[in-house]
């Protein structure tokens, strides 16, 4: 069996190359992700979906091979279609997140997948599990993943305040991928949302030219009205 070099990708597969992140708030969660697909320094899709339906409130945001998690979500999907009509309910996420999570230990030497699950059910309410790269289960209140998580862990760290609400955990999630996509080069395009709740799932949308923005150097590389042989900052004396 070809195995994976965690380091790179088998030749020729396409990278999701990503920001993906999860946020548990009151009554429901927010599950978001940039729309970037990378192969090696070529971008091969700037508007992907990245948020992958695996049942009704259950959603799954994917970083990795795009092959390897396309196709663990398409076998999840069909396996919680099967759980649904044996036991006459839908599942639980718990249930959703140990079934990807049972198909990523026991592959870990061929897969290259880090998956976050993440959505609400009867018996626990709202939950966000995430699932690294080689297997494992932890359930978090947030979680993130992919090549721009290690840019804003700090942020992430720093900002979160349990007991939001759904407005607050939106401009979170927007806040987070958007400083992911600026620093981090195989992440971009637009930010993708779901809010998924009791009474159902709801799509957001924010393009790129509305991302938010941050600090962007100005004062360092000069801006409007910048004369050159001017030093932008302030050097300290020896």
């Amino acid at each position: 069996m070809e195995t994976v070099d965690m380091d790179r990708l088998k030749t020729g597969e396409v990278n999701l190359g990503t920001s993906i992140m999860a946020v548990q708030f009151d009554g429901g969660v927010v599950v978001g992700a940039d729309s970037r697909t990378t192969t090696g320094s070529y971008i091969a899709n700037r508007v992907t979906d990245k948020l992958t339906y695996v049942h009704d409130r259950i959603y799954c945001c994917r970083s990795g091979s795009a092959a390897d998690t396309q196709a663990i979500a398409d076998v999840v999907h069909m396996a919680l279609q099967q759980f649904t009509q044996a036991n006459d309910g839908p599942p639980s996420v718990h249930v959703a997140a140990t079934l990807f999570e049972t198909i990523c230990y026991s592959n870990k030497d061929a897969l290259s997948a880090g998956i976050i699950v993440a959505g609400w059910d009867k018996e626990v309410g709202p939950s966000v599990y995430n699932i690294p790269l080689g297997g494992g289960l932890f359930r978090q209140p947030w979680a993130i993943g992919g090549s721009g998580s290690t840019y804003v862990y700090g942020y992430c760290d720093a900002t979160y305040k349990e007991g939001w609400g759904r407005d607050e955990t939106v401009q979170f999630v927007k806040n987070t991928l958007s400083l992911a996509m600026a620093r981090d080069g195989s992440s971009g395009g637009v930010i993708r949302m779901a809010v998924i709740t009791e009474d159902g799932v709801e799509r957001l949308f924010v393009p790129g030219n509305e991302l938010p923005t941050f600090w962007e150097g100005l004062e360092v590389l000069g801006k409007p009205g910048y004369q050159p042989g001017v030093v932008p900052m302030a050097i300290e004396p020896l």
